[in-house]
């Protein structure tokens, strides 16, 4: 039962800046939390920690080892980035609009409303007050929006809202005031100290404001100054820098970018002396600097561009559009996009794991179909064949389809291999379908509507409408297919759930009648009980042979939680409208996940009806009905605080003239913009059983099982030691030293067993192992042959398993199913691994055989 947050899928950007890790990793925030984007291995993960609201700004020190993460209210976390773990919890006491680190890393600077706070940067060792704050920069009349460091970390550079740059020391220095640089007509967006040009003692900068205006400004100081400053172990020494302290800064020219959009992002790389921007209608240009030279002016999108970031080495452009929830990295130097990720723009509605559990597909109001990597994380395909929202998904038990249902009234069907809708079902009259169900053969596709109470039936090969069931008086959001027999479940708001004879055309079998509307069915993998959820928050269970109700679980008070910022009523009384709306067997049928319009997902024990555990889908504030408690005082005339807009009036024009188009803004009025509720509208389980998914507000979360965490020893006794399994090793009794590794269930002594084991006692010490610890053994050799370079070795395991217990396991399939799953799985994604590999060679080899000779392009001498 101990599944943990793994990954988010669905929206790889929403808003705040992104940066580089070195060269090739990118992170993003992703709500509260920060994604994580192996650009060459194309892998995403997302971090475990959150903030207590959506992230604003992300930064990584210059080693690459820590993130700081701040939120909206200015809370931080410092985590580790080698291991993944929260080091500190930090407050700044207002909203962060600037973060950087300097380039030696010992220094982070904050803006901070209207001043730069200078922190010192926390170590890995545990201490009382890890944020040590060495200096208050103040100076601005406005917020600061960007700070700059100079090289050698100890000039800072900060535009703010008051339409001036100013120009800090880091360390104390005698007769120095900071320096104001006006001229600008907008705000600032970006602040960079140029690469020197004529002397390595030269200053420049260079300033970008937002009504496209890039100012240089030049300082050539006449002298170097020594300053006292302290270092790591508190010694001071003499350390010679750049003397800004007399002269002049002089504004050396004026560029100007001649877009009629605005400027939202810039990012300036110092080595190359390139800039890139960014405008509010999606264009982005590179210049090289000084000479103001384009190199490209390219347009990704007709949205703003939120954030743009250079990597370490300046040949990567990372570029973010919150709006489409897309991020793109592009190589400008080769014109060629090296990434490419879009989340659903909208709320995601149903989901489905493919048989294998590789692969999950997604259905969203954004009326788009997307199949998404479990393993990378990342999303390789996207339909947008459907014309309004997808309310079902499902992959055939052949694995390479996958099929859709929408409200256009159409149910789709899409090749896996070749990427395409081979199939469109529709019906004689126009309707709109909400749920979708298959049976095991892949046969047969029902489609249950909202409007017309009936569902209908295809057959996949002709794809010809083969019947329609009426009986239902109300909308059939629920269907499900027995796993084992030819029956078909379905609920409906009539409050019933059916039985229907699909194969032989009986219709209507047997109907369950309920006290109020039902939400959803589901059938237990055995096909020996039937779920349905209601409206009143109960979960009820049928047995479909028999016809009579086995149990019932009252969900009411373990769903309940999560306040709305316009509830008049406490989270305790305001379970009414609480209920579950999606369920899901485990593959052995003892446990059910439940979830609905809450944060909360419950885990029942299907045989006791009692609850084992209730997961929490987010801790995001910026969430409505997150919190349990809300402040009176946050309540006013015109209702919550944090529903009124208080945006400035130039911080979004882009916005305000969507709304004005849609007559939702008036000047002089204040706009009520809401909030997303946070709630899961689909899970699943996944076929192997370690891993399921929900569709919630944020995205879709990915939860595993941590075998790092988890000690399950079986049978154990006071003779099953290591050192017992050690000996038995030496001695060669390796089905001895096995079956004590499989019954203290440690990973690596059972990896260590098994590939002591020479290849010709293989068959031996298979027919040796007892049944019960066959689903262990099947799940270490599931794990191993991913990443093990003895993959001959490890399929002749696999191989003599299955031909040795072939019996066994089929007499006791639904207790080894979600370990041969996952055998499964790891054997299918080996054999892609290799495919792709061996085709390339062959390629290349082809190609080397056809290519002419060095001889034969020799010229010939007479």
């Amino acid at each position: 039962m101990n599944f943990k947050f793994s990954n988010l899928l669905g929206a790889p950007y929403r808003g705040g800046n992104i940066t580089f890790k070195k060269d090739t990793i990118l992170l993003s925030a992703v709500g509260n939390r920060v994604s994580v984007t192996d650009l060459q291995k194309s892998e995403a993960t997302t971090l475990r920690c959150e903030n207590g609201k959506s992230v604003s700004r992300i930064e990584v020190s210059p080693d690459g080892a820590l993130l700081l993460s701040v939120d909206e209210d200015g809370r931080s976390i410092l985590v580790n980035l080698h291991t993944h773990q929260v080091l500190h919890h930090f407050s700044f006491k207002g909203p962060v609009g600037a973060l950087k680190f300097s380039p030696d890393g010992k220094l982070i600077a904050a803006g901070v409303g209207k001043v730069v706070q200078l922190w010192r940067t926390p170590g890995f060792h545990k201490v009382f007050a890890p944020f040590e704050l060495v200096k208050s920069l103040a100076g601005c009349h406005d917020s600061v929006t960007c700070i700059g460091w100079s090289s050698d970390s100890s000039w800072l550079v900060v535009g703010s809202k008051d339409l001036t740059v100013k120009v800090f020391s880091v360390n104390r220095l005698e007769d120095y005031r900071s320096v104001t640089l006006s001229g600008h007509r907008d705000v600032l967006v970006g602040a960079y100290f140029a690469k020197p040009l004529v002397r390595e003692d030269s200053v420049g900068l260079y300033t970008v404001s937002r009504d496209g205006a890039l100012f240089e400004w030049r300082y050539v100081p006449k002298e170097s100054v020594s300053m006292v400053v302290e270092d790591d172990v508190g010694k001071k020494k003499m350390k010679s820098s750049m003397n800004l302290t007399t002269g002049k800064w002089e504004l050396v020219e004026k560029r100007f970018f001649k877009q009629t959009a605005k400027l939202t992002t810039c990012d300036y790389h110092q080595g190359l002396g390139i800039i890139v921007v960014g405008f509010s209608t999606g264009i982005f240009g590179i210049y090289q600097l000084p000479d103001f030279t384009c190199y490209h002016l390219l347009s990704i999108s007709s949205k703003k561009i939120s954030t743009v970031a250079f990597n370490g080495a300046g040949n990567w452009i990372a570029l973010g559009c919150a709006n489409l929830g897309q991020l793109l990295v592009w190589e400008w130097r080769t014109e060629s996009q090296i990434l490419k990720q879009q989340g659903h723009y909208f709320d995601v509605n149903c989901l489905a794991f493919s048989p294998d559990s590789q692969y999950l597909a997604s259905g969203a109001d954004d009326n788009k179909l997307k199949l998404w990597n479990v393993a990378s994380g990342s999303c390789f395909v996207t339909f947008t064949e459907h014309t309004n929202s997808i309310t079902a998904v499902l992959f055939l038990p052949t694995n390479h389809v996958v099929v859709s249902a929408s409200l256009d009234g159409t149910v789709r069907a899409y090749d896996m291999i070749r990427y395409r809708n081979f199939k469109t079902f529709t019906t004689p009259t126009p309707t709109q379908f909400v749920s979708l169900a298959a049976d095991q053969s892949g046969e047969i596709i029902c489609a249950g509507t909202v409007d017309g109470f009936q569902i209908y039936v295809w057959s996949v090969k002709t794809g010809r409408l083969l019947d329609v069931l009426s009986g239902h008086e109300g909308p059939v959001y629920g269907l499900s297919f027995s796993p084992t027999s030819e029956m078909l479940a379905s609920s409906s708001w009539d409050k019933t759930v059916k039985l229907w004879d699909v194969f032989e055309g009986k219709g209507n079998v047997e109907t369950f009648t309920h006290t109020h509307d039902v939400l959803t069915v589901v059938y237990r993998p055995d096909s020996k009980q039937i779920a349905c959820s209601t409206l009143d928050g109960h979960i009820h269970f049928w047995d479909p042979i028999e016809g009579v109700e086995m149990a019932s679980i009252d969900g009411r008070r373990d769903i309940r939680g999560g306040r709305l910022m316009g509830d008049r009523r406490t989270a305790e009384n305001s379970s009414a409208g609480k209920a579950f709306t999606s369920l899901s067997y485990s593959a052995d049928g003892t446990f059910i996940l439940a979830g609905g319009s809450s944060k909360y997902i419950c885990m029942y024990d299907v045989a006791e009806q009692v609850l084992l555990r209730r997961i929490q889908i987010t801790n995001n504030k910026a969430l409505d009905g997150v919190l349990d408690v809300l402040n009176s005082k946050r309540m006013t005339s015109d209702g919550p605080i944090d529903l009124i807009d208080d945006r400035d009036s130039d911080d979004d024009d882009s916005l305000k003239q969507s709304y004005k188009q849609l007559g939702a803004y008036l000047p002089g009025t204040k706009s009520n913009f809401g909030r997303p509720i946070a709630r899961s509208k689909a899970l699943q389980l996944a076929p192997t059983g370690r891993t399921f998914a929900a569709a919630t507000t944020e995205g879709l979360l990915i939860y595993s099982i941590d075998d790092n965490l988890i000690y399950d020893p079986v049978d154990l006794a006071i003779d099953v030691t290591p050192e017992a399994i050690y000996n038995a090793l030496e001695e060669k009794l390796y089905a001895r030293a096995l079956v004590l590794a499989l019954r203290l269930n440690e990973p690596e002594l059972i990896r260590k067993c098994i590939e002591s084991v020479p290849p010709e006692e293989i068959t031996p010490v298979v027919s040796s192992i007892p049944v019960n610890h066959l689903v262990t053994l099947c799940t270490a050799l599931g794990e191993y042959i991913v990443n093990s370079v003895y993959l001959e070795f490890l399929l002749l395991w696999c191989q003599e398993v299955v031909a040795i217990h072939g019996k066994t396991l089929e007499a006791r399939q639904a207790q080894m199913l979600p370990a041969l799953r996952g055998l499964q799985k790891s054997l299918i994604s080996v054999h892609e691994d290799l495919s792709d590999l061996c085709s390339s060679n062959l390629y290349m080899l082809q190609y080397l055989s056809a290519a002419p000779s060095p001889l034969s392009l020799a010229p010939v001498t007479p």
